[in-house]
């Protein structure tokens, strides 16, 4: 939660960030997805919407520190995402 793009970011952003990195801790990749989709639908409840650069930062922070093999199910999540976010708006 070091990262510098954080800086200046709206601090409710900042907030469901830290909650979903704190949510995180100790998890695979793959059981990543639930704590994603609280993410993103808690900010949709609040109005707020992730730019496609927030969410980037958001899975780099995720990322950080964890094996290539986590760091790929990590992506396989997120796309997993995106679709259902597609079909579902």
């Amino acid at each position: 939660m070091d990262h510098p793009a954080i800086n200046g970011m709206d601090p409710v952003k900042l907030e469901l960030i830290r909650l979903a990195a704190k949510q995180t801790a100790g998890k695979s990749g793959r059981s990543l997805a639930p704590v994603m989709m609280a993410l993103i639908t808690s900010a949709n409840k609040k109005g707020i919407q992730f730019t496609p650069q927030e969410m980037s930062l958001i899975l780099d922070i995720l990322k950080e520190g964890r094996p290539a093999k986590e760091q790929e199910q990590i992506d396989q999540m997120v796309q997993m995402v995106r679709t259902h976010m597609k079909n579902h708006t």
